[in-house]
């Protein structure tokens, strides 16, 4: 992701088209906040779409929305609010990708287990007994999203106040 912002800010750089990435923030931004339609959902305030298709344009929508947000950003910080904002988009998008690898990789070795157990003639309850420990490490897995949405509403919050500075002192 870095490496592709780089590389497109090179490029208006290098074509004199800087004065582009500026608008790439707004864009980026109401990208990303497309994406959250995917929580809508999941949290049933709209009805249509389907969760696992959501999630995946969640996933490529915040990631694009990202790139966009890092090439206006841009090597221009002359402030300490962009400089947050970058720190805690980079650090969202990284809990969102830690989050998604970690619980599917618990999810995974636990039902490989319950199933090596349950093929050696254990009966179902059994192994999941057995499997205790592991099932209460994929619950906390789960549970992930309680440090990936703290981050993500305090990047949210600093986009809101860059974005009212922006409006109050360069109009």
């Amino acid at each position: 992701m870095i490496l592709s912002a780089i590389t497109i800010d090179y490029i208006f750089h290098r074509y004199h088209l800087v004065s582009v990435g500026r608008y790439f923030g707004l864009i980026g931004t109401l990208i990303i906040l497309s994406s959250f339609i995917y929580s809508a959902r999941k949290r049933r305030l709209i009805s249509s779409g389907s969760p696992k298709k959501l999630l995946m344009s969640h996933e490529y929508l915040s990631w694009g929305g990202s790139i966009l947000i890092l090439v206006h950003a841009g090597i221009h910080f002359n402030a300490l609010l962009p400089w947050l904002a970058v720190l805690l988009l980079i650090i969202s998008v990284a809990s969102g990708l830690v989050g998604k690898f970690l619980l599917k990789k618990s999810n995974e070795t636990y039902k490989e287990k319950l199933q090596k157990l349950i093929d050696s003639g254990h009966s179902p309850d059994e192994s999941e007994k057995k499997l205790f420990f592991d099932s209460i490490t994929v619950d906390l897995m789960k549970k992930w999203r309680k440090v990936h949405m703290p981050i993500t509403l305090l990047l949210g919050v600093l986009t809101l106040i860059h974005i009212i500075t922006i409006v109050m002192f360069n109009i």
